[in-house]
């Protein structure tokens, strides 16, 4: 009868694991590491994964399930050539299609600019803390991946770039946006803060006591006020 894990170890597996991954990359991270991190025999792992291609898998597709990850059978095999890969593609695509910023791209007419690009930058924000832990793992492994990195910061990070670097053109051209002097330095701005308020910040070695809301309220706050013309009542 095949094995499977418990949901709370799982999840103990999975956090343990990313962490690992996060600070000491791809590359460097060795079964042995993790396995000192759950406080488990170097063996006693291999009952869990089948290898450090497996548990990376793992954690890539779990990072951020936060408890609602079903559990698989033991011994987790090693993904086909390509697989994960493939796993990452499909979620940063899918989690790329931001309606707020297509929806003022498509927009004619203009009426509360401030409100729009309040919305936009906050759905940003709430879709980047959702997804943290696999950012930021992507991010630190894609070093050691050069695949990965492709997919990462030429594709979604430049798709998005390349967004809203067509949002504040067409704002600024309309007058509806403070003229900035470079789009695209003001485009990475905007992108780079909210990335690291709502990501990087959590690994931050000296970070703040800011809450989640207070975080999102500020980068929110910063990005219309710089931008807009008239501040919001």
């Amino acid at each position: 009868m095949a094995r499977r894990i418990p949901d709370d170890r799982l999840q103990h597996l999975v956090e343990s694991a990313a962490n690992v991954f996060i600070e000491q990359g791809y590359r460097r991270t060795q079964m042995a590491d993790i396995a000192q991190a759950l406080g488990l025999a170097k063996g006693t792992l291999y009952l869990y994964v089948e290898s450090k291609e497996a548990l990376f898998d793992l954690v890539v597709r779990h990072a951020d399930d936060e408890g609602r990850a079903s559990a698989p059978t033991l011994p987790i095999r090693t993904p086909r050539p390509g697989a994960t890969l493939r796993y990452v593609r499909e979620e940063l695509e899918r989690h790329q299609r931001l309606p707020r910023i297509a929806e003022a791209l498509a927009r004619r007419r203009v009426t509360d600019v401030a409100r729009e690009l309040e919305d936009i930058v906050r759905e940003l924000f709430q879709a980047l803390a959702r997804n943290r832990r696999r950012i930021k793992l992507i991010d630190r492994s894609a070093r050691d991946y050069p695949e990965l990195a492709t997919l990462w910061f030429e594709g979604a990070r430049g798709g998005f770039l390349a967004l809203l670097e067509q949002y504040l053109h067409d704002r600024v051209e309309r007058g509806s946006v403070r003229s900035v002097p470079n789009i695209q330095a003001a485009a990475r701005l905007i992108l780079e803060t909210t990335v690291f308020w709502a990501v990087h910040r959590h690994w931050d070695a000296h970070p703040q006591s800011v809450s989640e809301a207070v975080a999102e309220a500020t980068v929110v706050h910063f990005v219309v006020h710089a931008l807009t013309k008239e501040s919001k009542p």
